[in-house]
């Protein structure tokens, strides 16, 4: 399992950054699309989760989904997306199925993650804060770790 640490991020994707053109959040503008291809979404909260890592990094290996020139947004270019299986273990309850919403940086445009954040989707959990610490897990043949934990 990999420790991790919840961040805060862009706060795009959840829509609480207030920008207009995202009216909702990238997600809810998104999930439409990923569900016209086969991957639903709706049991998951409309935002990201996001995790450092630090200090390790990953290296993407083989996704679970990937979807490739998506256009989701009327003014932006189409984008690359993979998706990858984790569980989130954390002190209380019990472990937690989601996915890491992977958009490619090749294929983004903007809203850039650091080397050592990951972006989790998973249903509302209650009493996760920033600084909260969690363990994460991925299939090996899906993503690598790389680095060592002091």
């Amino acid at each position: 399992m990999i420790p991790a640490t919840i961040v805060q991020g862009h706060r795009v994707a959840s829509g609480l950054n207030g920008n207009p053109k995202f009216t909702g959040g990238t997600l809810r503008m998104q999930i439409p699309y990923f569900a016209a291809l086969g991957l639903d979404l709706s049991a998951f909260y409309p935002g990201t989760l996001n995790v450092s890592i630090a200090p390790l990094s990953y290296r993407v290996g083989t996704p679970r989904h990937t979807f490739r020139q998506l256009k989701w947004h009327p003014e932006d270019s189409a984008e690359d997306f993979s998706f990858f299986d984790v569980d989130v273990h954390r002190e209380q309850g019990p472990p937690v199925r989601g996915w890491i919403y992977f958009p490619h940086p090749n294929t983004k445009p903007t809203h850039f993650q650091k080397p050592d954040v990951l972006e989790l989707l998973l249903p509302w959990i209650e009493g996760l804060r920033y600084g909260t610490s969690i363990q994460i897990e991925v299939p090996e043949e899906q993503m690598q770790f790389i680095g060592s934990i002091a």
